[in-house]
């Protein structure tokens, strides 16, 4: 069972649905014992960083995520919720994330189009198995900030949105995508479903 985490900003019914058309037992949930009884967890997110982490901090949930991290149970982070695993946000302010990865989430530069949104390509860093039968597809991103990780080794694909852009990373049991899976067709399904074949 897959548990999608409800913590007031999510995009939580359409990654539902996508789980569930795949075949996959899922719930939405911000009960702290339906996630630890989990195979694996999904963290969603829409809207600002400093937002989310003030819902996360209120629903009480901080904790048991990370311990659940600690533990080895695999998370995706998806769009906002990959840039939360993060340290730090420079989203209107500075803001602490989850610390889950190191790195900084930073906005576009002025020269581009903010938000970065629509479809784009996947350009192969790593090789992985979530990223199984993916190189050059398109997948759908609506951010205005992104990833700048410490450790480039930690990202399977970038897009080029005039800069390199950290589009799915991983390290260990974290995942994150940073375009919506469930909003991207055949290509994003293949990612969950890469996803869910890799629970134990």
């Amino acid at each position: 069972m897959i548990a999608i985490v409800d913590y007031g900003v999510g995009n939580l019914k359409s990654v539902y649905k996508a789980l569930e058309k795949l075949g996959f037992e899922a719930i939405i949930t911000s009960k702290e014992e339906e996630i630890n009884q989990s195979k694996a967890i999904i963290l969603p997110g829409v809207g600002a960083f400093k937002d989310a982490m003030d819902h996360l901090i209120e629903s009480g949930l901080i904790d048991c995520l990370k311990k659940n991290v600690k533990e080895g149970k695999p998370i995706l982070g998806i769009c906002l919720g990959m840039q939360l695993f993060y340290e730090k946000s420079y989203e209107d302010g500075a803001w602490n994330g989850l610390g889950l990865l190191e790195g900084e989430v930073v906005r576009f530069e002025d020269q581009l189009k903010v938000p970065h949104m629509g479809w784009n390509d996947l350009i192969e860093g790593v090789k992985d198995e979530i990223g199984k039968d993916i190189n050059g597809e398109y997948v759908y991103f609506v951010h205005s900030y992104y990833v700048k990780p410490k450790r480039k080794e930690e990202v399977l694909f970038w897009t080029n949105y005039g800069i390199e852009v950290p589009a799915v990373i991983r390290k260990d049991n974290i995942f994150g995508m940073q375009f919506h899976p469930e909003k991207s067709g055949e290509t994003g399904m293949r990612l969950l479903k890469n996803f869910g074949e890799l629970i134990k």
